[in-house]
């Protein structure tokens, strides 16, 4: 039903996590970022931004033709509309899970990015860099933690919030970053790592790459993108 163009990085893990949460039948169709394959036409008309994870749905709502879908963010929102599922009904608890969805999309995910490429990929080892993303990985965990003071997770009932920030969570150690210091995120965390659905679409990624993603050919197709192929 549900064609899952991916790659095991967190925002693949997202829509592999929903799908097994919600025991949607699904094929992944890799997409080996490391070497280009995200260039490559016919996945472009599925992910114009040349980035996975993009869905194509063949067996839509409304029965008709497939639909595309690229945007980790905004598929979660599609296949949690799509079944009824991990996106509240109530309309002041799903505006909670959204503008969480969203923080994650334009805070976390990019923030906590940076953190990695310049930590741990960027050619130059900058000192204003590292230490600019790591601060701000540390406050982002903060905002999570002070949300999860109360609540069991970020929207009170687990959802698509928390599926969209678990994975990027799970390299904390890479970011420079002590579970401890933030307990709430923590418990949280074991909670999510625990959960069986979880630990399927993880098997999947090992399954999948069992190869370094990064190499310094990988690096110039990654972090040396023209207008738009890899080879610009």
């Amino acid at each position: 039903m549900i064609d899952l163009y991916y790659w095991t990085t967190p925002n693949g893990h997202k829509v592999t996590i929903f799908l097994e949460e919600a025991d949607l039948p699904y094929t992944i169709k890799p997409i080996n970022i490391a070497t280009g394959e995200q260039f490559a036409p016919e996945f472009l008309k599925i992910s114009p931004n040349n980035r996975i994870p993009a869905i194509v749905d063949r067996a839509p709502a409304d029965g008709g033709e497939p639909i595309s879908v690229f945007e980790s963010g905004a598929i979660l929102q599609y296949l949690a509309q799509k079944t009824g599922k991990f996106l509240p009904p109530d309309l002041r608890a799903q505006v909670e899970v959204m503008q969480w969805l969203f923080w994650q999309m334009g805070g976390l995910g990019p923030m906590l990015g940076q953190n990695h490429h310049f930590s741990q990929y960027a050619p130059e080892k900058i000192p204003y860099a590292i230490e600019r993303y790591v601060k701000e990985t540390s406050r982002l965990y903060g905002v999570l933690d002070e949300r999860l003071a109360n609540r069991e997770f970020i929207a009170g009932n687990y959802s698509i919030a928390d599926m969209a920030a678990y994975p990027w969570i799970v390299p904390y150690e890479l970011q420079k970053q002590n579970l401890d210091d933030f307990p709430h995120v923590k418990r949280w965390f074991e909670t999510i790592k625990a959960r069986p659905a979880v630990q399927r679409a993880y098997a999947k990624a090992e399954d999948l790459n069992t190869q370094p993603t990064v190499s310094e050919e990988s690096k110039r197709i990654l972090f040396g993108q023209g207008r738009r192929s890899a080879s610009e």
